[in-house]
């Protein structure tokens, strides 16, 4: 939400040409997909995993996919995130692992996406791992909140969380709804093309709203993961943190792999959890689209990779 809206909407709009979509998606890992994608495998990822480790940095893991239609392919991604778990725990990474309700079946079947879920937080719970259950383009949100809900009938907030997305207007009513569950919620603005009936088109409002959302959060006594690469709503938070005596405990940051790596090396080096989230797998075009998206001068660095062949 960086950028002025017209141009998101322009990267937007390109993106969804079917030429573009070809193209990128043919060479798009050597144009500058891999800066912000851990590689299109299960092997390139659990690589920048250790090495990510090595430097000091937890992790959240992805398995890239959303919008499944046919119950066959949210069940063939149920299997790799079963695989990422396991691998994950034989290697003894410090890492939770991240999923798309759209990619569990949720738009093919509520019970479908609920029961996909299951299979992989038993397996995560298993290994004593955390899952976090992803927030999507706004269509998806009470349906996401609802599988929430349900979810945590089985599982606590030390074993299950939620995202919220401070762009959208209906996310402040969605916390205060969540507050009887004491849920761990990763904060994030929002990357997805959003119309101003459901969403802030002003990077002010939103960076208000995020900052609000937080910290009305902590203050509650629940747990956050601060998602932002903002130099300055971090320190706002940082002030609010400190002066309302809130333990590191209670809180980390979190930052996408890729996006601004000596921020996250500062975080760590001040001795906060800094969280480096890692997207793999071939299904990235949108992931990284929306990178774009969030910070359209990250279209001259893929123009330049193209530039040097």
């Amino acid at each position: 939400m960086a950028e002025p809206h017209w141009s998101r909407q322009l990267i937007f709009a390109v993106a969804g040409n079917p030429a573009v979509t070809r193209f990128v998606t043919r060479y798009g890992m050597r144009l500058g997909a891999s800066r912000f994608v851990a590689g299109e495998d299960l092997a390139s990822a659990l690589d920048v995993a250790r090495r990510l480790n090595g430097e000091g940095f937890p992790l959240a893991v992805q398995f890239l996919g959303e919008h499944v239609t046919r119950a066959e392919a949210a069940a063939e991604a149920v299997e790799e995130y079963l695989r990422l778990i396991d691998a994950l725990q034989e290697r003894g990474i410090d890492a939770y692992v991240s999923i798309k309700p759209s990619q569990m079946g949720l738009e093919v079947d509520e019970e479908l996406a609920y029961a996909n879920c299951r299979r992989i937080l038993d397996r995560a719970v298993a290994a004593g791992r955390f899952v976090r259950i992803e927030m999507e383009d706004s269509p998806y949100t009470e349906k996401t909140l609802r599988l929430y809900r349900r979810l945590r009938e089985t599982y606590d907030s030390g074993q299950v969380g939620v995202v919220l997305q401070a762009y959208l207007y209906r996310s402040a009513r969605d916390l205060d709804e969540l507050a009887d569950l004491q849920p761990n919620i990763r904060f994030v603005k929002g990357a997805y093309n959003e119309p101003p009936s459901v969403a802030y088109p002003s990077k002010a409002d939103v960076d208000r709203n995020f900052r609000e959302l937080v910290q009305r959060h902590l203050e509650r006594g629940h747990y956050a993961a601060i998602a932002t690469h903002d130099d300055r709503l971090i320190e706002e938070l940082l002030d609010f943190i400190e002066r309302k005596g809130i333990g590191r405990d209670r809180f980390e940051f979190q930052m996408l792999y890729g996006i601004r790596p000596q921020l996250q090396r500062q975080m760590r080096d001040r001795g906060y959890t800094m969280r480096v989230y890692i997207p793999y797998g071939r299904d990235w075009y949108g992931y990284f689209v929306r990178r774009l998206a969030e910070r359209p001068a990250n279209v001259g660095f893929v123009l330049r990779s193209l530039l040097r062949g």
